[in-house]
């Protein structure tokens, strides 16, 4: 699974960067985010701390910032502070007795990543919440209703072939055990991001 993530994000990168013309790369590079939000659930989930998984979440977030925007020419939060902000909603979440209050929390949430420019916006924020607190049966169903909401509202018409992890996620146990069975060392899973934005930054400077 991990292992899928970050081929998948580089090749994604790379199109972006090197061959922003040929869909094939972008489509492909889809597939990489939902492993990621499905990835923070689980990692929330288990985690002995969720205060100090937080906390290593935004190190990598802020020691990926510049290498992000260098990289790939974006003023924006990488995809790893969207990350913490979706870890943060949890926390909060898991912590609220109120529903209405919970409500306000994600409305106000998806406001703020809406308005300031997170990568994969409120878009990622509802995909970590469907992994979640959906059931499996409704996991795909869902992601394909985010999918086609936000091709509506931003025209993320390439967006659709996320849904390909999460089909396996839900309809693939048996499959998705045995991804997950083939781990990744801690330290390549939690440098891969900021390190292969460097790599690419580096050479499109050099180019």
């Amino acid at each position: 699974m991990q292992w899928i993530a970050m081929l998948t994000m580089l090749i994604d990168h790379v199109g972006l960067v090197f061959f922003p013309h040929q869909e094939t790369w972008r489509i492909i590079g889809r597939i990489s985010f939902p492993i990621y939000a499905y990835a923070l659930v689980q990692g929330h989930h288990y985690t002995s701390s969720r205060t100090r998984y937080i906390i290593r979440l935004a190190i990598i977030g802020a020691i990926s910032q510049i290498p992000y925007q260098l990289a790939l020419h974006i003023n924006g939060f990488n995809v790893v502070v969207t990350l913490v902000a979706g870890a943060l909603v949890l926390y909060i979440l898991e912590r609220s007795d109120s529903r209405l209050l919970s409500w306000m929390v994600v409305v106000a949430a998806c406001a703020l990543m809406s308005e300031f420019p997170f990568d994969y916006g409120a878009y990622g924020l509802l995909l970590i919440l469907i992994f979640r607190y959906a059931k499996a049966s409704w996991l795909i169903v869902l992601h394909i209703i985010l999918n086609l909401v936000f091709w509506f509202l931003n025209n993320w018409e390439l967006q659709i072939w996320s849904v390909i992890p999460t089909a396996v996620i839900a309809y693939g146990p048996q499959v998705w055990s045995k991804l997950e069975s083939v781990r990744v060392s801690r330290w390549i899973w939690r440098s891969f991001y900021p390190l292969h934005l460097a790599i690419i930054a580096i050479l499109r400077v050099l180019m």
